[in-house]
């Protein structure tokens, strides 16, 4: 595994794009509800011309603004498109939280699959070793045997030893691959080199 991988990998993870996603949703329905304090008018009127709602809307001596019946509608809901503003803002800071744990959730894993995939190498180096001592042991038993100062029975003992041995160091490579597969999936995908 190669040294300085960057957090960005993180950035692809399921879920936090989802969260990241429903984030943008939330951002955007502020915007949504925002604009329902703009006035809704007519631009144009017939045949492409400027509406008479427009026209009207900078009307008297002063060129203030001026709210014509058609605009009075947001005035009398102002209460209910406040609290809808709220609501979504609300909305995104709840998203916003979710989205927050979901990174931290990342890292979390990431950090775990890291921590056991360095302790299951370690134990696949200890199991190794422990396989070459007794191939060392067997070698030395059937020379033992042959040279008739040992019994057949400790030869075969050693060749038990040796068997249960590497059925462990079988066991502590697959180990090790399966939490490289968890280490893939934590970082949302692997790496490129």
């Amino acid at each position: 595994m190669p040294a300085g991988l960057p957090s960005a990998l993180l950035e692809r993870r399921p879920e936090i794009r989802a969260t990241e996603q429903i984030l943008v949703a939330t951002n955007a329905n502020i915007g949504v509800a925002k604009a329902a304090y703009f006035p809704q008018i007519t631009l144009t009127g017939e045949y492409g011309y400027q509406s008479t709602a427009l026209a009207n809307l900078f009307s008297g001596s002063r060129r203030i603004w001026s709210f014509v019946p058609q605009l009075t509608q947001p005035i009398y809901t102002a209460g209910r498109l406040t609290s809808q503003v709220e609501l979504a803002e609300a909305q995104q800071r709840s998203a916003l939280a979710q989205y927050e744990r979901a990174i931290q959730a990342g890292f979390r894993d990431v950090s775990d699959a890291l921590i056991q995939y360095q302790k299951i190498r370690e134990i696949r180096a200890q199991r190794e070793s422990l396989v070459t001592s007794l191939q060392d042991r067997k070698r030395l038993a059937y020379m033992r045997f042959r040279g008739g100062v040992d019994t057949m029975l400790n030869a075969l003992n050693s060749d038990q030893d040796l068997f249960i041995a590497e059925l462990s160091l079988a066991q502590a490579r697959r180990d090790e691959l399966l939490s490289l597969v968890q280490l893939y999936k934590a970082l949302g995908g692997g790496w490129q080199e």
